[in-house]
């Protein structure tokens, strides 16, 4: 069974790398360009529950996340929100920041929030052929970043 975080973020057709604890997913409403979602896969609604396991996973997931975004969106800092207010399942979201904007698909992605905190109420919810396009890019660039 599929968990709920996982569904609500478009799993698995934003679906850009897994590894056997964590997905990681692109969020369909982007705050900024590339914005994802690692999202645990194991059954548990507080970081400090996940295994051992997923804790050593996660350093190559967030080194993979970093290499792919720094080269896809050259964001100048990179923000990772765990907000389990609404999805209780442990998970971050992923948050390139840069001054202006970035264009992709014909559409305009500017951050919102910059230079302070992330303006999240503030996306671009992009058509669904540019949220596959997005993916497929994404999904591309990870291939040669994943250490796995």
């Amino acid at each position: 069974m599929v968990q709920a975080t996982l569904q609500k973020f478009g799993y698995p057709g934003t679906l850009v790398a897994e590894t056997p604890r964590w997905a990681v997913l692109c969020r369909p409403q982007q705050p900024t360009l590339g914005s994802l979602v690692l999202v645990c896969r194991e059954p548990v609604t507080a970081f400090g529950a996940a295994s051992p396991a997923a804790f050593a996973e996660l350093g190559g997931v967030v080194a993979a996340a970093e290499r792919v975004l720094a080269g896809f969106t050259g964001y100048s800092r990179i923000n990772y929100l765990m907000l389990m207010m609404v999805d209780p399942d442990v998970h971050f979201h992923v948050i390139p920041r840069y001054e202006g904007g970035r264009d992709f698909g014909g559409l305009h992605f500017p951050d919102a929030g910059w230079p302070a905190a992330p303006a999240l109420g503030t996306f671009v919810e992009p058509p669904p052929e540019v949220l596959a396009a997005l993916v497929a890019a994404l999904r591309d660039r990870w291939q040669g970043a994943s250490p796995a």
